[in-house]
């Protein structure tokens, strides 16, 4: 006789018994083959034209932007090792360190996009270059609220060293992020100059 074992997901469950950690679980999967999807057009596009991209984007911001952004991710997991520690005021300051460093990604992206000779309608390359990197800030964006939430509940105290699942979560969705960036910044900025 075979015995069946079921598992359920509890309400306070933490790690991967909880529904938060598997609900940001199958989104970091979705938003993967959304980006995956968006390279692959660029990709695609890439082969069909043999002056593709017409202009390669200047490193001279978007360099020190991913080394901001790669941070970040350093930040936040500095801040996650914290809370498991007990330490809530060092999570705290590192949150805060996390927003900045995305914040300051941000303002410099749209710096960047200010100093771009080409727009979305002047070419093909152009509408890609826009797409893809404009869903990725929006992503950064929604990374900053749900952080910035995070950060006001640390400062609500409502996390501790064995509470602080939220901030595991949101560190998943961060380290994504940052992870896309990689991919992106890679295609985009670092491809062209290579082939």
């Amino acid at each position: 006789m075979t015995q069946v074992v079921t598992r359920t997901l509890s309400r306070g469950a933490r790690g991967s018994q909880s529904f938060g950690w598997w609900g940001m679980v199958l989104l970091v999967m979705t938003e993967s083959a959304f980006f995956a999807s968006l390279l692959f057009g660029y990709f695609l596009l890439r082969s069909m034209h043999p002056d593709w991209p017409p202009e390669i984007p200047s490193l001279h911001i978007a360099g020190p932007n991913t080394v901001l952004l790669l941070t970040s991710s350093l930040t936040f997991w500095l801040g996650e090792r914290s809370i498991r520690a007990g330490h809530a005021g060092r999570l705290e300051l590192w949150l805060a360190a996390t927003l900045l460093l995305g914040a300051t990604f941000l303002t410099l992206q749209g710096v960047e996009y200010s100093h771009q000779s080409f727009t979305p309608a002047t070419h093909a390359y152009g509408s890609m270059f826009f797409t893809v990197t404009g869903f990725h800030g929006a992503h950064v964006f929604i990374g900053l609220l749900m952080n910035g939430f995070v950060l006001a509940r640390a400062l609500a105290g409502h996390f501790s060293a064995d509470e602080h699942e939220p901030v595991r979560i949101a560190g998943l969705y961060w380290h994504f992020v940052d992870a896309v960036w990689i991919a992106v910044f890679s295609s985009l900025y670092l491809f062209p100059r290579l082939f």
